[in-house]
């Protein structure tokens, strides 16, 4: 059965909504985010969001600016007939059109959530292995990542002095690795890219195809999106 699949500009309510029923994590970044949503027959379904990373490195081992490289950071969606591939793959493009500078795509795939990266393996995005563990902390039984406090934290406290202020019992911990995946947006990052490439990791038993399980992009269907996912 076809479906009439639309990726297409989207408003900050419709995304964070799509994270907020749709996502595991059913959080929003913090930083600034480009939102783009998907419909199938004419109906909202979730939101692909990119950002500008709170990692000022991440385009530093590829030779990249800040405004050359993004992080594909929510693949949120409801129940979906159209492959997840051919949804981010649109998304990318639609990005690539907005930003004609970028020139890669980052995006991680945490092991801690049984997740393996299967949207790019599917998509053939080049696997350049794990990160390095980064600290945590955890505030009031919550998990912070350690940018993200740093982030968030007035400029006159260290990262601890603003974990105590908010949490007097809080504490620092190592967080994990994850799956790094990289998708470049011209040839020549390609080709230096290339090096890089490792065998990609296993995928678990549930993952067929290209599917994307639940765990790895969404969550159960809380009922339909509100009129706010309206492209904007």
């Amino acid at each position: 059965m076809s479906v009439d699949l639309r990726v297409d500009w989207c408003s900050y309510e419709a995304a964070k909504w799509a994270v907020e029923h749709w996502h595991y994590s059913r959080t929003m970044p913090k930083s600034k985010i480009v939102h783009i949503g998907v419909w199938e027959d004419e109906k909202f379904i979730g939101a692909v969001l990119f950002n500008v990373s709170a990692n000022n490195n991440i385009g530093k081992p590829y030779g990249l600016k800040m405004t050359e490289v993004c992080e594909l950071v929510r693949v949120a969606l409801n129940e979906h007939k159209s492959q997840v591939s051919q949804v981010v793959t649109k998304a990318v493009k639609m990005l690539k059109q907005q930003s004609p500078g970028l020139r890669l795509v980052v995006s991680f795939a945490d092991p801690e959530h049984s997740h393996v990266g299967s949207i790019y393996q599917a998509m053939n995005w080049l696997y350049a292995g794990m990160t390095t563990p980064a600290d945590e902390w955890i505030i009031n039984g919550k998990r912070w990542h350690g940018r993200a406090l740093r982030h968030e934290k007035p400029a006159h406290l260290t990262t601890a002095q603003a974990a105590k202020a908010i949490d007097k019992d809080s504490k620092r911990i190592l967080g994990s690795s994850k799956h790094r995946y990289l998708y470049p947006l011209d040839r020549a990052m390609r080709r230096q890219i290339e090096p890089l490439r490792q065998p990609y990791p296993k995928r678990g038993p549930s993952v067929e195809g290209d599917t994307l399980p639940q765990a790895e992009g969404q969550v159960r269907s809380l009922g339909a999106a509100p009129d706010l996912a309206k492209a904007s």
